[in-house]
């Protein structure tokens, strides 16, 4: 073979061999999700692994990261591409209210809602609190600084005539706020997560508690004001030593996407997601809660052009 016949088919095969492994570039998406001891960094790690095992060349990594606040500044920053948030968060981000305010974030889109997360709140028993109403004066926890845990506290106790100036208020993570009702220094605590929670169950296997009901007129007026929470019931024994079913308001973990990911492939996602709930649900318990009828409800921000493509194919959107 001549040198240059031979050099030519070289050149060829290499063409050949560059194009085709164009066509199969890795996507490498990052998925926001929560602290290592929450609910969301496994659950979303769950997610990722239905989408690396489902679709070809696709490498989503589930990252820890502070939750909802930040997760929803990281995709508008264009360092994320989805994120697992609570709806009434995604909802101030996107229209710049309450702990977004001023910071109204446009690059943010939604897939769908997953699950409810439940606001649990949690008294000691020797508090002496039967109702939201009793917190006057009490110290209690009302989640981190600025999260949306905050947010919950601030607006059911808003429903009860109260204010974060009625209470000794303390900004702690769930498992101090647990750990502070077992060693006496706090009343009680608020606890939005998905049930049961770590937290929780361990302060009930331990120092025990009584969980504070949300209903009745009270829920009522904070549902009306506040569209985002949907009235739920903690299931009697959910906690050690919690026998009766508790009233309370939930609201939902949504998948939350950036906007300037393409319709096509927002679409392969969404419906790779649902076409695999059995393996969600076995990668973690709270894919069991997961459907496609209920991801397109409780929803403020618009839908991704890439969900609505499949719910539509399914016949949950016109």
């Amino acid at each position: 073979m001549k040198k240059s016949t031979a050099l030519s088919l070289i050149a060829a095969l290499s063409l050949i061999l560059v194009t085709g492994c164009s066509g199969n570039t890795t996507k490498n998406y990052i998925l926001a999700t929560g602290g290592t001891s929450g609910t969301y960094y496994p659950f979303g790690g769950a997610i990722a692994n239905v989408w690396n095992s489902k679709i070809e060349n696709m490498n989503v990594t589930a990252q820890a990261t502070g939750a909802s606040a930040e997760n929803l500044r990281l995709i508008n920053k264009g360092e994320a591409e989805f994120a697992i948030v609570q709806n009434d968060v995604m909802d101030y981000a996107y229209n710049g209210t309450d702990l977004f305010a001023g910071e109204k974030l446009s690059n943010i889109m939604t897939i769908g809602t997953m699950y409810p997360e439940v606001v649990q709140i949690a008294v000691s028993k020797a508090s002496g609190i039967t109702s939201v109403a009793d917190f006057k004066g009490k110290r209690i926890s009302v989640g981190a600084a600025g999260s949306g845990v905050e947010f919950n506290a601030k607006q059911i106790m808003e429903g009860y005539g109260l204010t974060f100036d009625d209470i000794k208020k303390s900004n702690l993570s769930f498992k101090e706020s647990a750990d502070g009702i077992q060693n006496g220094t706090l009343d009680g605590c608020f606890i939005t997560a998905g049930v049961p929670n770590a937290a929780l169950q361990e302060l009930a296997f331990t120092a025990g508690l009584i969980l504070i009901p949300v209903d009745g007129q009270a829920a009522d007026r904070i549902c009306a004001k506040y569209g985002y929470y949907t009235k739920t019931v903690i299931p009697g024994g959910t906690y050690k030593g919690t026998d009766e079913d508790v009233g309370a308001l939930a609201i939902m973990a949504t998948l939350a996407v950036s906007s300037k990911l393409d319709e096509n492939t927002v679409y392969e996602m969404t419906k790779t997601l649902f076409d695999n709930l059995t393996d969600l649900g076995n990668g973690h318990a709270k894919g069991k809660e997961v459907s496609a009828k209920t991801a397109v409800t409780g929803v403020s921000v618009p839908f991704h052009p890439g969900a609505i493509k499949y719910y539509k194919e399914i016949g949950l959107m016109k």
